[in-house]
């Protein structure tokens, strides 16, 4: 199954302020960035309790038509009934999706649940929206890593505001 980590970060390589904010990105908003083919391509949703808890603020549910697990250890409320809540680890959740018949999930949210399925061998896809801001600080878009891994990029988007929009494919895994 292919795992999509697709998300816009600072050029400092942050996804969010410290805080959790992500108002610098309202000036960029207004261009699709190639999400609604990302979303075309994805046949379920894969996130973390902070960002689910930032959708259910929002008047209606972001996924009514794909079915979302959200990982947490917490009683959250069920926004939809496409939203399964879970606690088991990334790659039994992966296994169950397979197993149904999913092949592309789209990983939506925060660096600690995209770092747990990268160091699960489970990421396989980057989307990253570099937008042409610098934090100076944040949450990065991942935690380091103890071993490297070798992407092959399979395409690139320039847009007129600056963002630029770069697309990888895990290629191999080196353990050291």
């Amino acid at each position: 199954m292919e795992i999509l980590y697709h998300f816009a970060m600072s050029v400092d390589g942050y996804i969010a302020t410290p805080s959790g904010g992500v108002e610098w990105l309202d000036a960029f908003e207004g261009e699709d960035y190639g999400f609604m083919d990302m979303w075309a391509s994805v046949d379920c949703v894969l996130m973390g309790s902070k960002t689910y808890e930032f959708a259910l603020a929002q008047k209606e549910w972001l996924a009514p038509d794909k079915p979302s697990w959200v990982f947490t250890h917490r009683d959250l409320p069920v926004a939809h009934e496409s939203v399964t809540l879970t606690d088991a680890e990334p790659a039994a959740v992966v296994g169950e999706l397979e197993a149904a018949g999913h092949e592309r999930g789209w990983l939506l949210g925060g660096g600690a649940l995209a770092t747990s399925f990268r160091d699960a061998g489970l990421l396989t896809h980057y989307e990253i929206g570099i937008v042409p801001v610098v934090l100076g600080e944040g949450l990065p878009m991942l935690a380091p890593l103890d071993r490297f891994e070798s992407l092959r990029r399979t395409g690139v988007q320039s847009y007129d505001n600056g963002v630029v929009k770069v697309c990888y494919e895990l290629e191999r895994v080196d353990e050291g």
